[in-house]
């Protein structure tokens, strides 16, 4: 599977032919989402959903397809009638050939006097890739490549540490990072790398791996 970094928290996935997208938001490239064949999003905040970015995917592609939660489907499904389909956590489903599943429900609490909205992550290939969105939810089973959330309004190191250390994957890649700034990121490396116990990773946007 190739994996691609775009901006922020959006990750293409590529795997015999067909392109999977998550989280193409706000803070991600304008063409983050084209040539799609299935788009995820985790939850309803505009760096992790972008109507115009999804519309312009969805037209791009007639075949393609969105998963997502109920308060971003509302906001979409009407202009495009049974293509975007509602999931929550215990949810599993096959999208453009990546088996997928649900897991979680809550964004992370970002401040007691802010309401808590609706977040799933999506563990992709029985384990292979695991995006949490907003949360720090771990899967009830093996995660391969953790895509990290490393730089948040709701997250500190310690958290970003001991959530490497909970999950125990392979290797943990670095998204929502577009608030952290490149003289903080040797902070975060040495610090998440020497003490999450996995091999922690990062790419630029565009860049790619195989996972």
């Amino acid at each position: 599977m190739k994996l691609t970094k775009k901006s922020h928290s959006c990750v293409r996935l590529e795997k015999d032919g067909q392109t999977l997208v998550l989280d193409p938001g706000g803070l991600s490239e304008e063409d983050a989402a084209l040539g799609a064949d299935a788009i995820l999003v985790t939850h309803e905040h505009p760096d992790h959903f972008d109507e115009l970015r999804l519309r312009a995917a969805m037209e791009d592609n007639p075949a393609a397809r969105i998963w997502t939660l109920r308060s971003v489907a509302e906001k979409i499904s009407a202009a495009f009638p049974g293509r975007v389909h509602t999931v929550g956590h215990g949810d599993t489903f096959t999208a453009a050939g990546f088996d997928v599943q649900v897991h979680g429900e809550l964004h992370a609490v970002i401040h007691p006097d802010i309401p808590r909205i609706t977040n799933v992550g999506f563990l992709v290939d029985d384990g292979k890739i695991f995006h949490p969105g907003d949360a720090l939810t771990v899967p009830d089973r093996p995660v391969e490549t953790l895509m990290l959330p490393v730089m948040a309004p709701w997250n500190k190191i310690a958290e970003v540490i001991d959530y490497v250390r909970e999950v125990r994957p392979q290797r943990a890649y670095d998204i929502h990072d577009a608030l952290l700034t490149d003289l903080a990121r040797p902070v975060y490396d040495r610090q998440i790398g020497e003490l999450g116990g996995a091999e922690h990773l990062r790419l630029a946007s565009g860049d790619s791996a195989r996972v």
